[in-house]
């Protein structure tokens, strides 16, 4: 994922990461959506969506990619 980030100004980049975060508090907070015909979930961060999977039993959040939205759908 910190490959996913270098393009992005760091300004943003400091609010996905906050996004990350918060997260780890609620990991399907409001506005959070499972995508269709998978086991991943996407929240939005400005014009960035971040992509990640819950695995419940273990109480882990996994990030799977964090990018603009007109390119994170590209290559799942």
């Amino acid at each position: 994922m910190a490959k996913d980030l270098r393009s992005i100004p760091i300004k943003d980049v400091v609010k996905i990461l906050q996004g990350i975060e918060l997260l780890a508090i609620d990991p399907r907070p409001a506005g959070s959506e499972k995508l269709s015909a998978q086991s991943k979930y996407r929240i939005r961060q400005g014009v960035y969506r971040i992509i990640y999977e819950i695995k419940d039993s273990e109480l882990v959040v996994l990030i799977v990619k964090a990018g603009h939205r007109k390119n994170i759908y590209e290559s799942r």
